[in-house]
Parts: structure tokens; C-alpha cells; sequence
């Protein structure tokens, strides 16, 4: 059981090691996730059917 804690703490610690060194203070976390949110916007706004379906 303890081995499976540290596993699971150490998969955690990497995956979000990425993060953390892309972002050194809230404020850039802050447009790291605005940046994503234009993209999804303006991925979806591209997309979108030009006529609504019936």
C-alpha cells in the first residue's frame, strides 16, 4: 500500500513539474489559462456550422 502512495505522489510531482516551471508567479498561471481559453474559443468559432441545424 505504501509503495502504490509513493508511486502515485511521484506520478503527481511529474506530471506538474511542467507546469511549474512554465509559470513562476499566479499572474502568469493566470494568462497561461486565458491564452488556452482564446484558443478554444477561437477553435470553436471557426468550426461552427454556419446555419443552425433544424
Amino acid at each position: 500500500m505504501k509503495k502504490t502512495q509513493i508511486a502515485m505522489t511521484l506520478a503527481a510531482l511529474l506530471m506538474v513539474a511542467p507546469i511549474l516551471s512554465a509559470c513562476h508567479t499566479t499572474a502568469g498561471v493566470g494568462e497561461d489559462v486565458s491564452q488556452g481559453g482564446h484558443a478554444l474559443t477561437n477553435s470553436a468559432n471557426a468550426n461552427a456550422p454556419t446555419s443552425p441545424h433544424p
